[in-house]
């Protein structure tokens, strides 16, 4: 998932405009630094400069640069506080929109692409672009703007010291410019070799038994060795350009600290009257001069890292390319009562391979369930992922209660739908917080009746902590039927008048496909259901009956 060169570039250029404002608050205290660094150079020329001469040493000149130095060094602090929180509110706002987007576009997502790689564009990208934003945008204007006012002091005091710092600072972005031509390409390269080594480490630990019992752990373990070797010489060669942009700047500097040392040597061999306080004014702002365009080189590869980060989080999704801007003002609809109705209803994923639904109308009338049934591949689940609000229909309409789901705030569809799918997430963490997920605010009391009611206390209660018992990541500890049992409490805790049922008793046993049933018939009562499935016994619920074949309704028929 990977966006065009151009669109990162329009990315990358709107990040930095949003960072600019941060970036004020960092850049304005170090160019005061800047100017008390001219000043406390000034001073220690004019206290050196004196001993050369055989002055007395002034105590207040001596205490004037104490309290310049302090002084600076205060302004250091408040610039690395302001950089830091820029980094860390930008962090903040592009991790926010990212899950958004992520959370927006729904598991259609995840049809092409591999949830690790989705997962380090939200941490480690989004991680990879705080010295974009704390450092090189403050860092890209100082570098212009420090060597210039340090610049016009030097050229006021001596015209060709002046000229030779200001060469030799246009020496550096030069020389950094011919190596970003390759580093950009080097910095996207190792991003993509550990967006990959991660992808494929979590394949391999989700895959940890199967490997096992094949006898593959030696060649697993090796292939994730020459991911790993591969990413490490991808990122020794991010390394070599930045020592590349180092060594530049440090020929840089020794070249203008000699040539402003040589320039006032044969001055004074010439027998000119050279001031001493001059030329260690001079010499002594070499360094300051080159302290921006240092921070600026360091920096340097902060850009490449957001170079690498940005073609991917400018391909995530946007909120109007998953959810198509209603037309319509959008509304909401009485939470009771749900009326869902299909009319002419396509959609495919691949035009090529043709309509996933093709011209599908029904009408699932109001506390009554609605089977879908239909071969793999006929459409039910795509059904259900329009009303969960996932994708949308790419013609036809969908109505709940007589609003278009498309004109309906995205917070009130998701309260009037609960789903169960056919393996349901069940999170690291204890069985009530498990529950709870559903509506966090509920009570003990509630949280308890709706085990009850899913039946999920007739294997907690045998648990030494109950529903305190912690189990692990996606319900390790937990057979299929008592995850189901966790995923139907959640549906009675929210108590949302649509529910979505989508093979919920597929993978089960005919023993442990009752039980579930059993808490099915139960949750269905009073709700408008529509429940995908294969199986016959999940048709004991009753209702009415949509067949589906090749994405098309065939005439319904009742249900007894």
């Amino acid at each position: 998932m990977e966006a065009t060169k151009a669109e990162a570039r329009e990315w990358s250029a709107e990040q930095a405009r949003l960072g600019r404002r941060a970036a004020t608050f960092v850049i304005l205290p170090a160019l005061l630094g800047t100017l008390l660094g001219i000043g406390s150079a000034y001073l220690l020329a004019t206290i050196l400069g004196g001993f050369l001469i055989g002055d007395p040493l002034d105590s207040w000149l001596a205490a004037e640069f104490v309290l310049i130095a302090l002084c600076r060094a205060a302004l250091i602090y408040l610039a690395d506080i302001a950089a830091h929180r820029a980094g860390a509110t930008a962090r903040r706002r592009l991790r926010t929109e990212a899950l958004t987007r992520l959370l927006e576009a729904g598991p259609a997502l995840l049809r092409g692409h591999h949830s690790g790689a989705l997962a380090a564009i939200v941490v480690d990208r989004i991680e990879a672009l705080d010295g974009f934003f704390s450092r090189w945008i403050s860092a890209g204007q100082l570098a212009v703007l420090g060597p210039l006012l340090v610049g016009l002091f030097v050229l006021m005091k001596d015209s060709f010291a002046g000229l030779v710092l200001l060469g030799a600072g246009l020496f550096v972005p030069a020389a950094m410019a011919i190596a970003g031509i390759g580093a950009a390409v080097a910095a996207k390269r190792q991003v993509i070799a550990m967006t990959r080594l991660q992808a494929r480490f979590l394949d391999r630990v989700r895959g940890i038994a199967t490997i096992v019992l094949a006898g593959r752990t030696e060649s697993e373990a090796a292939s994730l060795r020459a991911a790993a070797a591969d990413l490490s010489r991808r990122s020794m060669r991010v390394l070599r350009v930045a020592f590349f942009s180092s060594a530049a700047l440090d020929l840089a500097a020794a070249f203008a600290l000699v040539a402003i040392a040589i320039h006032f040597g044969l001055q004074f061999r010439r027998g000119d009257l050279v001031d001493p306080r001059t030329a260690l004014f001079c010499l002594l702002l070499v360094p300051e001069f080159f302290a921006p365009l240092r921070a600026f080189s360091a920096a340097y590869q902060d850009k490449l890292h957001a170079a690498g980060s940005a073609e991917a989080l400018a391909a995530l999704p946007a909120a109007a390319a998953t959810l198509a801007a209603p037309a319509l003002p959008i509304r909401t609809v009485p939470a009771h009562g749900i009326t869902v109705a299909f009319e002419d209803v396509r959609f495919a994923w691949d035009p090529d391979r043709g309509p996933v639904l093709d011209g599908v109308s029904f009408r699932a009338p109001p506390g009554e369930v609605t089977l879908l049934v239909g071969a793999s591949g006929a459409g039910k689940s795509t059904i259900l992922e329009m009303l969960l609000g996932f994708i949308r229909p790419q013609a036809g309409r969908i109505t709940i209660n007589g609003a278009e789901i498309t004109d309906l705030v995205p917070e009130a569809l998701s309260r009037l739908t609960a789903w169960i799918g056919q393996r349901p997430v069940i999170f690291a963490g204890t069985i009530a917080e498990n529950i709870r997920f559903a509506r966090p605010d509920a009570s003990d009391e509630e949280l308890r009746q709706a085990g009850h009611l899913a039946l999920v206390d007739r294997f907690a209660d045998t648990l030494p902590e109950g529903f305190a018992t912690r189990i692990g990541e996606g319900g390790y500890g937990l057979s299929g039927g008592q995850a189901q049992r966790i995923a139907i409490a959640r549906a009675f805790l929210k108590n949302a008048p649509l529910l979505l049922l989508d093979e919920p008793t597929s993978h089960l046993d005919p023993a442990t496909e009752g039980e579930v049933l059993e808490s099915l018939r139960r949750l269905v009562l009073g709700r408008t259901v529509i429940l995908a499935s294969h199986a016959t016994a999940a048709h004991a619920l009753g209702g009415r009956r949509v067949d589906l074949v090749d994405g098309k309704v065939v005439p319904l028929r009742g249900v007894a």
